[in-house]
C-alpha cells in the first residue's frame, strides 16, 4: 500500500481567503495555481495526485506546499524577482506619475493626456497608458454630481421614500413633473434608413419648429402615465393639469403627489386650489434631488425612445408622437420599483458633505442642540 499524505493544516480564515482568490476573476493565474495546490493539500492529497489533477510537475507541488507550511498565505502571494527583464521605471517614478495625474493639471489644459504626461515625465504615451490602467486612472472622463443644500433634506427624503416603500392605505401615489421646452426639430435633409452593415443616419443640423411642455403624472403602483402637452408651464397650466388629474381618479381616494420645488408648484393660486381639493397632498422632494422623483425615470424613456431621434415638422407632430408613446406605454405599463431605504442615502449624503468642506453639515449644530433639548424635555 502507498504511504498516505499528511494533511496540510489551514485555518478557517485562510481557507476562506484562498477560496476567494481562486474564485476572483482578477487573481493572477500563477497565484490561483498556488492556492489550488494548498487547498488540495488540505484535503490530504498526495503530491502525485495534486500534480496529476493540476497538470503540473510533482516538484512544483512540493515546493509550494513547503512554502505554505513555512510562510502561510504570504508565501503563496510573494513573487520572487526572476532573471527576466527588470522594470524600466522604478516604483518611485510610477508613484510620481500617479500623484501628478491626480493632483495637478498641465499648463493651459483641464486634464492630462498620455502624450502630455509622457512629455512631462519622460516616458512614452504607451507606458503612461499602462500605468493609468494599472491604477484605475481615467483623466479623460468626468462624472457630474450635485449634493442637495436643502436644510430639510433628511425630513423630505424620509417622507418621500416612506411613500414609495409604505404608501398609505386606499391612497394613490403620483410622481408629477414637467418636461419643459421640448423642441420640435426637423432635419435639413432626409436621413438614410437602417440596413445591413450600416446604421441609420440623420443630418447633424436641424430646423426648429417650436416647443411644447409635457406635464406628466406617473402612478407609482401601476406605472401608468397621465400627461398633457401645453404651450407654456406657468401656474395656470399647472392648475389645468391638476384639474385633469382630479378627473382621472375617482373620488374616495387620496392623491399623494411627489413633486419638486419649482416656483409654479408653490404659487399662491396653486395653494388656494389645494385648499379646495383636500384629497390632494403635496410632498416636495429636497432641492437638487430630481433622482428622487420617479417620473424623471419615465422622462428618460420617452426621450430615448420617442423624442431624441424623432423628426417633427411641426409642434402638432411632436405632440402626436408624445401621445402615441404614452398610449403604447399605458397599454403595457412597467412600474419603476423603488427599493432604497432612506438611512443609507442619508449616510451617503453625509459623506459627500464631509468631503466637500464648503457645504454645510446635514444637520447644523443649532438644529442638533434644539433636537437634543426637545428630546430631554
Amino acid at each position: 500500500m502507498g504511504r498516505s499524505a499528511l494533511r496540510l493544516t489551514i485555518g478557517e480564515a485562510d481557507l476562506k481567503y484562498l477560496k476567494g482568490l481562486v474564485a476572483a476573476h482578477n487573481t493572477p493565474q500563477q497565484t490561483v495555481l498556488r492556492c489550488r495546490i494548498a487547498l488540495l493539500a488540505a484535503e490530504a492529497r498526495t503530491a502525485n495526485e495534486i500534480a496529476s489533477l493540476l497538470g503540473i510537475a510533482r516538484a512544483t507541488v512540493i515546493r509550494w506546499r513547503s512554502r505554505f507550511s513555512l510562510l502561510g498565505v504570504p508565501g503563496l502571494l510573494h513573487i520572487q524577482a526572476g532573471r527576466g527583464r527588470k522594470p524600466t521605471y522604478s516604483p518611485e517614478q510610477v508613484h510620481e506619475v500617479v500623484t501628478k495625474t491626480a493632483t495637478t493639471r498641465p499648463a493651459g489644459s483641464t486634464h492630462w493626456s498620455t502624450r502630455t504626461m509622457g512629455k512631462e515625465s519622460g516616458m512614452s504615451p504607451a507606458t503612461i497608458g499602462r500605468i493609468w490602467n494599472e491604477h484605475g486612472l481615467k483623466p479623460h472622463l468626468v462624472t457630474t454630481f450635485k449634493v442637495s443644500n436643502d436644510k430639510n433634506f433628511e425630513a423630505k427624503l424620509t417622507d418621500v421614500v416612506g411613500l414609495y416603500l409604505n404608501p398609505p392605505e386606499k391612497a394613490i401615489v403620483l410622481c408629477i413633473d414637467e418636461k419643459s421646452q421640448i423642441q420640435a426639430l426637423d432635419r435639413t435633409q432626409p436621413g438614410l434608413p437602417l440596413k445591413k452593415g450600416r446604421s441609420g443616419t440623420m443630418t447633424h443640423d436641424y430646423k426648429r419648429n417650436g416647443t411644447s411642455s409635457l406635464f406628466a403624472a406617473l402612478d407609482v403602483l401601476t406605472g401608468k402615465v397621465t400627461g398633457i402637452c401645453q404651450s407654456r408651464h406657468r401656474h395656470q397650466e399647472f392648475i389645468k393639469f391638476l384639474n385633469h388629474i382630479d378627473g382621472q381618479y375617482a373620488e374616495g381616494h387620496d392623491l399623494h403627489v411627489i413633486l419638486d420645488n419649482y416656483g409654479t408648484h408653490k404659487h399662491p393660486k396653486v395653494l388656494a386650489w389645494l385648499k379646495r381639493h383636500p384629497r390632494f397632498h403635496f410632498h416636495f422632494i429636497p432641492t437638487s434631488s430630481s433622482w428622487l422623483n420617479l417620473v424623471e425615470r419615465w422622462f428618460r424613456e420617452i426621450t430615448e425612445r420617442a423624442i431624441r431621434r424623432g423628426v417633427f415638422q411641426s409642434v402638432n407632430a411632436l405632440i402626436k408622437a408624445i401621445d402615441d408613446f404614452m398610449e403604447a406605454w399605458n397599454g403595457d405599463p412597467v412600474p419603476f420599483k423603488w427599493t432604497a431605504q432612506a438611512q443609507p442615502i442619508i449616510e451617503k449624503v453625509k459623506r459627500a458633505r464631509a468631503a466637500l468642506p464648503e457645504l454645510p453639515p446635514l444637520i447644523s449644530k443649532k438644529r442638533k442642540r434644539l433636537a437634543i433639548s426637545k428630546a430631554v424635555h
